[in-house]
């Protein structure tokens, strides 16, 4: 067993020396012709940019709906038709709001008019007219208590009463005395109590008419004194002028009748939908004879007159952005349209996704005879800095030393290739700023580096 692993390790041994072996033969081979690409070390300019995605919008996008219920008289556009401002889009059937407009006109001419009445001063022919019906009134009212006196009197003393009481008297004696002679059954007391009842019926019934007449009397002069006391207010009234309380009233109401004029000329103008900016026809969501539903996108326009795109970028990026900055715009459906753009604005607050944050940023693309559309699929590149007159290499002769993370190149000479460390700035779209180490000329190359496990060279 021991010689076993004595074999094992002996074998192992043998094998690292024969790769140790191989590996020198086959530095040695390469070293008279590595494997190496170049490059000049130039001076000239960099451009750094940021670059993100997102989609056509139009300068403005509205979706237009109805603020009245109703139903659809008419819809004249079409999807893709050009519109100006003002245009008609849709109308409702507007019979009862016009009728509406037209009641609250005529509450509010009627308002006015209460109020007109009342601030004006009283006219003379009114002031002699209340004057006239206040004395008609009092005369009246004289007549009434005269009437009342005389129907009094009368009532009391009158002779129609006096003999249907002298009557009803006789009439009950007679009855009695009849009653106290005959059997009470007897024909002539039941005559005579026939008569007794009806002297007393007409007795009840004169006094009923003069009660009557007494209560007639007294019920005018009632009516009378207060016709008087309304004719002398009246009068009163036209001479002292209306009251700051009446005129207050008055034209609270004159302002409310305005109010509700103008809120049914508002409902009545909701009801025609226009286009509040020249743009194209998007979408129709109504058709006529239909019932229109209040807040339901109706009509969407757009105005092209101009395009934008709103791109996220990420926290790292954002801080080299700034309004007014170039962009560079491709599209995906356009490939060979390069439209050039400039930052608009910038999002003062992040928003999260994902547990990513990023900025919205809006470009504002230049005119173009492109036909781009809405919501186009668009890749900007915006330019944050422009460096010129500096050096530059290729990223990919670059490396960096695994123990001390030194940044170095290797530069080739006149005999061979050497390690030169090397400070860097900008790096962007495989080109690295040059900041020391190297001078403008200077060949920088890439060459196959031994692994480390390969042997080296002293």
């Amino acid at each position: 067993m021991k010689r076993t692993v004595l074999h094992l390790v002996l074998g192992a041994v043998v094998v690292v020396a024969m790769v140790g072996v191989v590996a020198c033969q086959a530095l040695r081979a390469r070293e008279p012709e590595q494997e190496t690409r170049s490059a000049v070390v130039e001076r000239g300019m960099m451009l750094v940019a940021v670059s993100a995605s997102g989609s056509i919008e139009p300068q403005a996008r509205v979706s237009l709906a109805f603020e009245v219920p109703g139903r659809v008289a008419e819809v004249p556009v079409e999807v893709g038709d050009t519109v100006e401002a003002g245009d008609v889009l849709a109308r409702l059937d507007t019979t009862d709001l016009e009728f509406a407009v037209q009641q609250a006109e005529i509450n509010l001419r009627a308002a006015q008019l209460r109020l007109e009445r009342l601030q004006e001063p009283p006219d003379e022919a009114d002031v002699e007219a209340a004057r006239a019906a206040v004395s008609d009134a009092a005369a009246a009212y004289e007549v009434a208590k005269m009437n009342l006196t005389l129907t009094e009197h009368s009532v009391s003393v009158g002779d129609e009463v006096r003999a249907a009481r002298f009557a009803r008297d006789e009439a009950f004696r007679r009855y009695q005395n009849l009653r106290a002679r005959f059997d009470e059954h007897d024909s002539i007391v039941e005559a005579a109590h026939d008569a007794y009842l009806d002297a007393l019926g007409r007795y009840n019934r004169a006094v009923e008419s003069a009660e009557l007449q007494l209560t007639n009397a007294r019920n005018e002069v009632t009516r009378a004194y207060h016709a008087l006391q309304q004719a002398q207010d009246n009068l009163d009234k036209l001479l002292e002028g209306a009251s700051e309380a009446d005129i207050e009233a008055a034209q609270l109401d004159v302002d409310a009748a305005e109010l509700n004029l103008e809120k049914a000329r508002n409902d009545l103008e909701k009801a025609t939908l226009r286009a509040p900016f020249d743009g194209v026809v998007a979408a129709v969501g109504i058709t006529a004879g239909e019932m229109a539903s209040t807040g339901l996108p109706a009509i969407t326009l757009l105005d092209t007159s101009g395009f934008r795109i709103t791109v996220s970028a990420d926290e790292m990026d954002v801080a080299r952005l700034a309004e007014g900055q170039t962009a560079q715009v491709t599209l995906d459906a356009l490939p060979d349209v390069v439209i050039t753009g400039t930052v608009e604005s910038i999002a003062p607050a992040a928003t999260f996704e994902g547990g990513v944050v990023y900025y919205d940023v809006i470009i504002r693309l230049a005119p173009t005879e492109a036909p781009i559309r809405a919501d186009m699929t668009a890749n900007a590149t915006i330019v944050v800095e422009e460096l010129t007159d500096v050096l530059m290499i290729p990223t990919w002769v670059v490396r960096v030393d695994r123990n001390t993370g030194q940044t170095y190149v290797h530069r080739q000479t006149g005999d061979g290739i050497e390690r030169v460390d090397v400070e860097l700035g900008v790096r962007y779209e495989g080109r690295a700023q040059v900041l020391s180490g190297l001078s403008e000329g200077d060949v920088v190359v890439w060459v196959v580096e031994p692994t480390p496990f390969a042997l080296r060279h002293p």
